[in-house]
């Protein structure tokens, strides 16, 4: 393209130029005076021809709304459906869990109140929807869960039960009451439980097969810490309460002693095995022992195997370290001779202070002492009738299953 260049004009005004005589150079035009020619593009004034590709530019819409409101209106009328339907369910599934959980919070209330508990028990209403079974007004199956139950001496640490057929009394969600078909559960006594409100921190249980409860521990006895042991026989009274029979109690007087409450033969206060064994070492203790004569008569040592025994040290030894001596002078009640011989008990290294105290610890109040032993509480009214079933005793406490049927709570 050929730039414009200005004409030069002759010096003289005679001259004339013509075509031919136009010279080869011209004057350049100023670059800005171009740009300010393009600028006045007289092709602006029309509009722009666009092709069928091409869309028409048109200004932006900057209302949000409107645009929502257009992906929206541009969907699928199917796909509109699903949307509505699922906002619907979504808004009945929260109408029902507010329901079902105003429900159970009436209930626990009520049965708190009628129980007479602590705390709230739980309830938990199974089955979805809750309103469906709410407007039949019949429940298919409720757990409910009571902690810390009151049961004579001690606390029961659970008592779980599986309720069905549940026919609600009320209106909505005003549960007033409920009648129960059909109930299943089972209460847990737990030997932690038992181990703080019996034993005192002294005394720990433990399980020991099906139906024995070990107790081992220490006792007190006139300032004296003695061991403890003894075994409990679970097992059911009637159709409400569980006994325990306490056995083999025994306390051990370090290595000297062992008492045994009750008045069996077998029972009392005795020498250890091993104390007994010492006296063939400790000449002092055997020759006052042999020194009574009633003590001698009991354990039945002839009166010249005495006299022998106590003028020679080795007949002395001979005697109290034969089997025959050892084991009379074991089964020997040392209870009976400390009334007529208390300064002799002192010699064994026995305080006859602590004797006065075992003799006051009988078998009955030991026993009564160590006794898991309860009763299910007493429902209120015609609530109906709860049942123990199988008891068993488990690792972490005393599982005793329940059944009830036709009971009652609330209005």
């Amino acid at each position: 393209m050929r730039s414009p260049h200005r004409i030069a004009t002759p010096t003289d005004p005679s001259d004339e130029w013509t075509e031919e005589s136009v010279p080869s150079r011209a004057v350049p035009l100023n670059p800005y005076e171009e740009l300010g020619a393009l600028a006045d593009d007289p092709l602006d004034e029309f509009p722009r021809e666009t092709g069928p590709d091409e869309a028409v530019w048109a200004p932006p819409n900057h209302r949000r709304g409107s645009r929502r409101r257009n992906r929206f209106a541009g969907l699928p009328l199917a796909t509109k459906a699903v949307v509505g339907i699922l906002v619907l369910a979504a808004f009945l599934t929260l109408a029902d869990r507010w329901a079902l959980l105003y429900a159970e919070h009436r209930a626990a209330g009520r049965l708190k109140d009628q129980l007479h508990l602590t705390a709230a028990p739980e309830v938990d209403i199974q089955g979805f929807p809750f309103l469906t079974q709410l407007a039949g007004r019949r429940l298919d199956e409720v757990r409910v869960t009571v902690p810390d139950v009151a049961a004579s001496r001690v606390s029961l640490a659970k008592v779980s039960a599986t309720i069905r057929d549940v026919r609600i009394e009320g209106e909505g969600t005003d549960v007033r009451g409920a009648r129960i078909g059909d109930m299943t559960g089972e209460v847990l006594l737990s030997f932690d439980d038992l181990n703080r409100e019996l034993g005192a921190s002294q005394v720990t249980f433990t399980g020991q097969g099906r139906d024995r409860v070990l107790a081992r521990g220490t006792l007190p006895v006139a300032g004296h810490d003695l061991r403890l042991r003894a075994a409990a026989t679970i097992r059911r009274i009637g159709d409400t309460g569980i006994a325990t029979e306490i056995g083999g109690m025994r306390l051990d007087i370090g290595d000297l002693a062992t008492y045994r409450p009750g008045t069996r033969p077998s029972e009392g206060l005795h020498l250890s095995r091993r104390s007994v064994a010492r006296l063939a070492t400790e000449t002092a203790k055997a020759k006052a022992l042999l020194s009574v004569p009633s003590l001698v008569h009991r354990l039945g040592v002839p009166d010249a195997a005495v006299r022998e025994a106590l003028r020679s040290d080795t007949r002395l030894s001979e005697l109290t370290g034969s089997p025959r001596f050892v084991h009379r002078l074991m089964s020997l009640n040392l209870v009976d001779l400390a009334l007529a011989h208390p300064a002799l008990l002192k010699r064994f290294g026995l305080d006859p202070a602590l004797l006065q105290g075992l003799t006051r610890l009988t078998r009955p109040a030991l026993a009564d002492r160590l006794s898991l032993a309860f009763r299910l509480p007493k429902l209120p009214g015609n609530a109906g009738d709860v049942r123990l079933s199988d008891v068993r005793v488990e690792k972490d406490g005393i599982r005793v299953g329940l059944t009830g049927q036709g009971l009652g709570f609330g209005g």
